[in-house]
């Protein structure tokens, strides 16, 4: 049991070879693999894993998307580049993409809204990256009737962006508005994102027992998660953490 010299590993490994194996017999592939996955374990489920699994396109697509992580001026010129050959509206929302994430927020923007025509005037994509990008820049007006004009689709309940119509929604002078969307985001081990910004919109509408309630609730949840919930959550059961220490201090001082 022992035979790579960690349990964990071994059983890891032996469940990567279950999976080569399955995929081999169900693709028909060649015989040879099953010889070499099975007597040179490692090796052979990683070469089997990159040669039939991933095909090439995957690759390149990992490749691509780390060399934009390590380099992003070097992929927005590219991208100009391929807009200014071609302009379509795919080009010019791979370049505002690449423009967001890069921090260029109004360049984004611009190229965001000129591509709101035609066929595209209601693209769900555009309008959801216009909506992150305004809320970045606090322009919380702009933010609502974008919102509005996706706000039927599936992606959009429960979502980051509906997240932040409902704040943005409070910061323009609608509460109520704002706490009937927190609301329908409401739910017991799941929506921490929401939840948390809902205890913040308590706290600044001067309902603290509420907000160290939705607090609460929400750390006491965690033990019940997957360690993959846990994880995948871990940021919102932080500023959770930091905001019940920072209510606690300020009722000490009476601030």
């Amino acid at each position: 049991m022992y035979f790579f010299g960690n349990t964990y590993f071994y059983y890891v490994v032996i469940g990567l070879q279950a999976i080569c194996v399955i995929h081999c017999l169900r693709r028909n592939t060649q015989t040879k693999w099953i010889w070499l996955i099975v007597f040179l374990p490692l090796i052979g489920c990683i070469a089997y894993f990159f040669t039939e699994i991933i095909n090439q396109n995957d690759i390149q697509n990992v490749q691509s998307g780390v060399g934009a992580l390590l380099n992003p001026t070097g992929r927005i010129r590219r991208l100009e580049e391929q807009l200014r050959f071609s302009d379509t509206f795919n080009n010019r929302i791979q370049l505002a993409d690449a423009y967001q994430a890069a921090g260029q927020t109004e360049r984004a923007i611009e190229l965001y809204e000129f591509s709101l025509t035609g066929a595209f005037t209601e693209n769900e994509h555009v309008l959801t990256q216009l909506i992150n990008c305004y809320f970045k820049l606090k322009e919380y007006e702009r933010v609502i009737p974008l919102a509005k004009k996706i706000y039927g689709s599936l992606k959009f309940n429960r979502s980051a962006v509906h997240v932040k119509y409902a704040i943005s929604l409070d910061f323009t002078g609608h509460p109520e508005a704002a706490e009937k969307e927190f609301l329908l985001m409401k739910a017991r081990y799941a929506n921490f994102e929401a939840r948390y910004q809902y205890g913040l919109f308590l706290r600044r509408n001067n309902r603290s027992v509420e907000a160290q309630q939705i607090f609460t609730d929400i750390l006491g949840e965690n033990s019940y998660l997957s360690p993959r919930e846990r994880r995948s959550n871990a940021y919102w059961f932080e500023l959770t953490r930091n905001e019940m220490k920072n209510m606690k201090e300020r009722s000490a001082t009476g601030t």
